[in-house]
């Protein structure tokens, strides 16, 4: 009879953890509807751990643009399209400012970094970040001048390829990660370099791994998983890029000149010496470190996924590409190095560089928020440390925003007159205070780098422009683009 009693027993602890839950619900308020969870598991059986964003977009089309589910024992706020976002984002900036890291970054930033803190420490590592950025360029004139440097160096990398296929992606990881190691070091790299090509694989690494199955799996149900021996420790953590971060601060220190800043880390340094008798302060070392890797992750795979994107685009639709080299004869013709002044007589081009951040999608789920105190919203109440899911996918393909929701069409960006139209429902950098740190930089890396490769060159598939697919490898963090081979021609 031994079995009757366990059978009882399991059965008295699932009702049990019901009612919790139940109770738990009840006493936190008016949370938005979604569907019933289990005791434990949540909303396993909505939720396919290894298809989030599928599964969430499946009950966004039964339970409308807020609704509530479980991850495990945990309630998720998930925000659906441009209006909904947009409320909790931008009009209760403040009450949605707050960040859940998930367990599956935990490992590589342990709560530190402009990132993926909270609280004090995120809004100075914000503030001074942002300072530092501009004080180097981002957004002015010298910064433009890097990243036209940068693009001639790619053109060049491109002529050697004497047009064979070759796979773009590391050329444009380097391509990208150049400018904000230019940021972060004070120089650039070779693109040969060892190091260089070991930090690239890192931060093409970490996307990757944390868009995998087994990390979206582990962001559900971590509180469970972690009670197995070494699970924790199979997470990714970014070691070997942490290693060479640490090192290159280490080279910093020994050469620290405070009256003359070279780059990131030497302003770091200097705010370091400034508070190193406050024991408050939030100037460390891991501070740093995790700055620095989030600024080398968020400079890197977003516009270099973007843009691989965004040659299977131009090849896929050879009418978009050709009239894209039109207005660039136009406007710059075939010698002059293109500027960002360029970007107001070429609307087309602008509309096009928009549609393709708009389709490539590259973070669909954003990084997580968190409500940072009780607050109501659209009459449900959210309480405090609530998680937030904002799921930018559903806003840059909102059907009321975009007459052209679900195909690659740069008329979503172009009125009547072919002049370029603004949307605000475009929000591949996210929204509020959690956006972005350096969309100024991408948006200038961007039109610099998409009109000089197309001024130099015809990008040619391997296949039919019909036979061209566009399915992603994973969805998780970032939507990772399919790998190809194209070939490069000079024009």
């Amino acid at each position: 009879m031994e079995w009757a009693a366990t059978l009882i027993l399991l059965i008295l602890v699932f009702i049990t953890c019901y009612l919790l839950i139940s109770s738990k619900r009840k006493h936190k308020g008016r949370l938005p509807p979604g569907p019933t969870p289990l005791p434990l598991i949540g909303n396993l059986l909505q939720i396919k751990p290894t298809k989030i964003l599928k599964s969430l977009l499946e009950l966004h089309e039964k339970y409308g643009s807020v609704f509530t589910v479980y991850f495990g024992p945990h309630p998720v706020l998930v925000l659906c399209g441009h209006q909904a976002v947009k409320e909790a984002l931008v009009d209760k900036v403040e009450e949605f400012s707050g960040r859940t890291t998930t367990p599956s970054i935990v490992p590589s930033f342990e709560g530190y970094g402009v990132s993926e803190s909270n609280g004090a420490r995120w809004k100075e590592m914000r503030r001074f970040t942002l300072t530092v950025l501009r004080s180097f360029g981002m957004g002015k004139k010298s910064i433009e001048q890097r990243i036209q440097e940068e693009g001639q160096f790619l053109v060049e990398e491109f002529r050697k390829t004497k047009e064979n296929p070759f796979d773009p992606t590391f050329l444009l990881s380097r391509l990208f990660s150049n400018i904000i190691c230019s940021i972060c070091f004070g120089k650039r790299f070779d693109y040969e370099d060892k190091e260089f090509e070991t930090l690239v694989v890192m931060v093409n690494k970490f996307v990757w791994e944390m868009s995998t199955s087994w990390a979206q799996f582990y962001d559900i149900y971590a509180n469970y998983l972690n009670y197995i021996p070494g699970i924790y420790n199979k997470m990714y953590d970014c070691m070997e890029g942490r290693l060479l971060i640490a090192k290159r601060i280490k080279k910093n220190q020994e050469t620290f000149d405070p009256n003359f800043p070279r780059d990131y880390i030497d302003c770091f340094l200097i705010q370091m010496r400034k508070e190193k008798d406050n024991p408050d302060s939030e100037y460390n070392t891991k501070n740093l470190e995790r700055n620095i890797l989030s600024l080398l992750i968020g400079g890197t795979e977003p516009g270099s996924s973007t843009f691989r994107y965004g040659f299977l685009f131009l090849m896929k639709y050879p009418e978009v590409q050709a009239k894209v080299h039109e207005e660039i004869d136009q406007v710059i013709g075939p010698n002059r190095v293109p500027n960002t002044q360029d970007r107001r007589q070429m609307p087309y081009t602008d509309a096009v560089i928009h549609e393709v951040q708009r389709c490539s999608d590259v973070l669909p789920m954003s990084l997580v928020h968190m409500v940072t105190r009780d607050t109501e919203f659209r009459g449900y109440h959210i309480p405090k440390g609530m998680t937030v899911y904002a799921i930018l996918s559903t806003v840059l393909h909102d059907p009321t925003m975009f007459k052209s929701p679900n195909v690659f069409n740069p008329d979503n960006f172009l009125d009547e007159n072919g002049c370029f139209k603004k949307n605000e429902a475009f929000v591949p950098f996210s929204a509020g205070k959690r956006s972005c740190l350096g969309e100024a930089l991408a948006r200038m890396e961007l039109f610099l780098f998409f009109t000089t490769i197309l001024q130099n060159f015809q990008l040619k598939s391997l296949v039919p422009p019909e036979d061209i697919d566009l399915t992603p490898q994973m969805i998780g963090l970032g939507n990772i683009p399919p790998f190809y081979q194209l070939c490069a021609i000079p024009r």
